[in-house]
């Protein structure tokens, strides 16, 4: 039997927030690591309104682990930058909206990213046991 990636709420987690303390993956497990995202649009642009850029940077997310073999759900970790703390709540809504799991996380707020023009970029790391994608077959 292939052991399945664990999802662990060891302390704060349940408390503060919709996230995971700990996560364990199998040694077996295929990992797909994902560059940070920003939410341009297919065209290059960067839309106006904050809440859209968070949508778009969660829809380019959401496609390139699938273009790995990987789902939505087999996401473990998801790190968020973002370059304004009035943005953290629209953030988190959208974040909610698109994962419904519970990865680890982090967010963070800094001065500015690799662009100028961006104001948030989200990674995130996958994990495919082999059950997984037995199941997806």
């Amino acid at each position: 039997m292939t052991a399945a990636t664990q999802f662990i709420d060891a302390t704060a987690s349940r408390h503060i927030g919709t996230y995971s303390d700990a996560v364990a993956i199998p040694t077996s497990a295929t990992h797909v690591a994902l560059s940070a995202t920003p939410g341009v649009r297919p065209d290059r642009t960067r839309p106006e309104d904050f809440a859209e850029e968070a949508r778009q940077a969660s829809d380019n997310v959401c496609e390139a682990p699938r273009c790995a073999g990987a789902e939505l759900s087999n996401i473990v970790q998801v790190r968020s930058w973002l370059t304004d703390p009035g943005d953290i709540d629209a953030c988190l809504e959208v974040r909610k909206d698109v994962i419904s799991h519970r990865p680890v996380r982090m967010l963070a707020v800094v001065p500015q990213l690799i662009r100028p023009i961006l104001r948030l970029e989200i990674k995130v790391t996958a994990v495919v046991t082999h059950s997984a994608a037995k199941q997806r077959e």
